[in-house]
């Protein structure tokens, strides 16, 4: 499987504290059946870490895993705030996409709204030949009560990732009744665990699948959002989507 939202990597924002956590969490992901994960660390807000710094952390982390045999594959990420001038800061180098291919980014709405400049970035990024993966979109006030707001999104080319634990229920019963809805409308393209620890948020998918093969009533389609969708993504490719469901 590939985790397409983790933050592993220690010390840059509020994902692992140190390479000893980092090193515990990959532990987790490959019992879990995880063989690539994308690195995803804050970006342009109280973690301002740049795509230099995220490759020089990245690579001192894959050596370690080198070091302690762990068999994962780690690729270039950032969790990326919704913004104005979103395609100066990538151009600049505060923002990265996803395996550096300016392909797709993963962008997050704020926890509690959906700001209406958000159709004009989505245009923006799309014009550009960026596609936005929304992240966490369950987790959000607006789109709980809400699910048109996804669907006007992904209508405008926007792809959609829901995270493990909220399909699981362990974020709660809102952010999972959230998640069921965009399942089940087949809003949700890609799972991701969006990890920040090795105990309280851990790099765990299995679960996540299982429970959305349930929703869905099909197993594969389940699994393809953690295996062929991320896949497509981080090679630059266009992947394979369900058709929507009103």
């Amino acid at each position: 499987m590939i985790d397409l939202h983790c933050h592993i990597l220690p010390g840059i924002d509020d994902g692992a504290k140190t390479p000893e956590e980092s090193l515990k969490m990959a532990e987790i992901a490959f019992r879990d059946g995880i063989r690539t994960i994308v690195a995803t660390p804050h970006v342009m807000g109280v973690h301002s870490n740049n795509v230099r710094e995220v490759e020089k952390s990245i690579a001192n982390l894959a050596d370690a895993f080198s070091t302690n045999g762990i068999n994962i594959r780690l690729i270039s990420g950032a969790d990326v705030p919704l913004s104005y001038g979103l395609m100066d800061k990538i151009k600049g180098g505060e923002a990265g996409t996803i395996n550096n291919g300016m392909k797709y980014i993963l962008l997050e709405l704020p926890s509690y709204n959906v700001p209406p400049k958000v159709k004009d970035l989505i245009f923006e990024l799309r014009i550009n030949g960026i596609t936005p993966v929304i992240t966490h979109p369950e987790r959000n006030l607006m789109i709980q009560k809400d699910a048109g707001i996804m669907h006007d999104m992904v209508i405008m080319g926007a792809l959609c990732q829901v995270t493990a634990m909220s399909i699981t229920g362990d974020f709660g019963k809102i952010p999972q009744k959230s998640a069921a809805m965009l399942l089940e409308r087949r809003l949700v393209h890609v799972i991701a665990t969006d990890a920040h620890s090795a105990d309280y948020r851990p790099p765990v998918l299995s679960k996540a699948v299982e429970a959305a093969a349930n929703i869905l009533g099909n197993y594969d389609e389940a699994e393809r959002m953690v295996k062929d969708v991320p896949a497509a993504i981080i090679s630059g490719n266009t992947p394979k989507i369900e058709d929507l469901r009103c």
